[in-house]
C-alpha cells in the first residue's frame, strides 16, 4: 500500500515545523513508540503544542478527563 502523504497532511496537527515524518504515519509512530510516546495526532492541538508526547502526559490527560 502506498504512502497517502497528503491526505494524511490533512489530519495532522503536529506544530513541529522542521519534522520530517509529517504526514507519513507509519514512520512518525514507530518514532514516538520508540521514545515512549504519542504522535501529535493523539492530543488535542492545545497539548500537542506543548510538545509533551509522552505516554504519561497522555495518561493524566486522560484521567483528568481532558482526551
Amino acid at each position: 500500500m502506498e504512502c497517502q502523504k497528503e491526505k494524511n497532511l490533512q489530519h495532522c496537527n503536529c506544530t513541529y515545523e522542521p519534522c520530517p515524518k509529517k504526514g507519513i504515519c507509519c514512520e512518525c509512530l514507530k518514532y514516538h513508540l520508540s521514545m515512549r510516546q504519542l504522535p501529535g495526532c493523539c492530543f488535542p492541538s492545545k497539548f500537542e503544542k506543548t510538545y509533551d508526547r509522552s505516554f504519561e502526559h497522555f495518561a493524566k490527560l486522560v484521567i483528568e478527563k481532558v482526551i
